[in-house]
Parts: structure tokens; C-alpha cells; sequence
């Protein structure tokens, strides 16, 4: 039996599954809510839904192949007409994001550069007034020098800490690179905070994603909540 709060995620994932049409090629998120996801997917295939997938990371490359989900890569589609991923923090008023503290950060923000649509799904508390509440931003690293890129890091206000994994190493992405979380506290500016991170000699990818997210839902106590990002223009 599952927790209220996966039964609330999962109500959220199985929203974000009745988007999917026949014929596209959707993108596969990572970490516990994508993991619903994947899983409405595969029942979906498995009544007769056509679609290929792209997954963001091994794992769930694992779950959506072991599922009978087709994957396929950018060597055979360039454009991905829907990804389905989760968020650590959801910035109520512009739907920006904090991702990547499950590790998949980059290839999450390669998959969502090519998305058509990027359908975030999660429970309510992960929708915020301000992104870095509660969570630090992930910051991928080169290995060489990291210690170096640490201390600029520092040097933007930020408290960077290396991520380990259960047995204590340093954690390691699927491309092989390590994660810096760096603690900011509150961001008032997000996509400044954002362009400053890139531009630092070392670091990969930021785990901020500034106006990338089309469609939020959010389940909540009172039910499916549903939040579109209004485009300019």
C-alpha cells in the first residue's frame, strides 16, 4: 500500500499520462513522481499506445525498457513533442524550477530544451513562493578542478556542498561528473542566479530551469490542481 503522499503524486503522474497521444515521442523524467509516470506509460503501451521514448537517465531507461516502453535517442528525433519529469521546487508565479537532486539534471535540461511541451508534475509541497526554500541548486561539475570551481561558486554566495553517495564516495552522473548542491537560501533572482552559474569555468549545468516548464500539476489536499505558464505575446 502505497503513502498519501505517492497516491498524490501518482494522481498527479496519471494526469500528466492522459496528455500522451498516439505517435509521439515523449520524454522520460527521473526520480519518484516521473517513476509514476513511466508506469501509467507503461500500461498505456501495453493497451495499444504507439510512442517512443527518451529517457534522462539510466534508470528510468531501465523501467520504461523493462516495461515494453520503445526507447529511442537523438540520432533518430531531434524534437521531443511531450517530456513528463518532476521538480524539487516549483516557483508559483513563473513556474520556474530547482531540478537535478536526484542527479539526472543535465540530461533532464537537454531532454526539456528539445520539448515541445514540459509537463512538471508534484505534490503541493513542492510549490513555492521563492525557489530555494527549501532546496539547494545542483550544480554539475567537470571533475578537474572542482575544488577550484567550488570556491567561485562560493564566491556568488553560495554554500556548496559535494554530493555522496550511500557508501560515502563522491556521487557520480551518468555522464560521470560530479554535483555540487549549493544552498543559497531564498532567490530573488533566479534566471540572473542562473546565468552567473553558467558562466563559471567547470560547471556543466545548473539544476535551475528558467522558463522551461509549459504545464504544472500539482496534486493537493483539495484535489488536481493544474498551472500553464502564459507565454509573451
Amino acid at each position: 500500500m502505497i503513502s498519501e503522499r505517492d497516491a498524490r503524486k501518482r494522481e498527479a503522474a496519471m494526469a500528466a499520462v492522459a496528455m500522451v497521444e498516439d505517435g509521439m515521442v515523449v520524454g522520460l523524467g527521473t526520480g519518484s513522481t516521473a517513476a509514476f509516470a513511466i508506469e501509467g506509460l507503461i500500461a498505456r503501451v501495453r493497451d495499444g499506445l504507439r510512442i517512443v521514448g527518451i529517457p534522462t537517465s539510466e534508470r528510468s531507461a531501465r523501467q520504461a525498457s523493462e516495461g515494453g516502453i520503445p526507447l529511442s535517442d537523438f540520432a533518430h528525433h531531434l524534437k521531443v513533442d511531450l517530456t513528463i519529469d518532476g521538480a524539487d521546487e516549483i516557483a508559483r508565479d513563473s513556474l520556474d524550477l530547482i531540478k537535478g537532486l536526484g542527479g539526472a539534471l543535465l540530461r533532464e535540461k537537454i531532454v526539456a530544451a528539445v520539448s515541445d511541451r514540459l509537463v512538471i508534475i508534484a505534490d503541493e509541497p513542492k510549490l513555492l513562493s521563492c525557489l530555494g526554500e527549501t532546496a539547494p541548486v545542483p550544480v554539475e561539475v567537470v571533475t578537474f578542478g572542482w575544488e577550484t570551481t567550488a570556491v567561485r561558486l562560493a564566491q556568488l554566495g553560495a554554500r556548496p556542498v559535494l554530493r555522496r553517495s550511500a557508501d560515502g564516495s563522491a556521487f557520480r552522473s551518468d555522464g560521470g561528473n560530479l554535483i555540487l548542491d549549493c544552498h543559497f537560501g531564498a532567490i530573488t533572482d533566479q534566471a540572473g542566479l542562473e546565468r552567473d552559474l553558467s558562466g563559471i569555468v567547470g560547471v556543466v549545468e545548473t539544476g535551475l530551469f528558467i522558463g522551461m516548464a509549459t504545464t504544472v500539476l500539482v496534486a493537493s489536499l483539495s484535489g488536481l490542481v493544474r498551472l500553464d505558464r502564459l507565454v509573451p505575446g
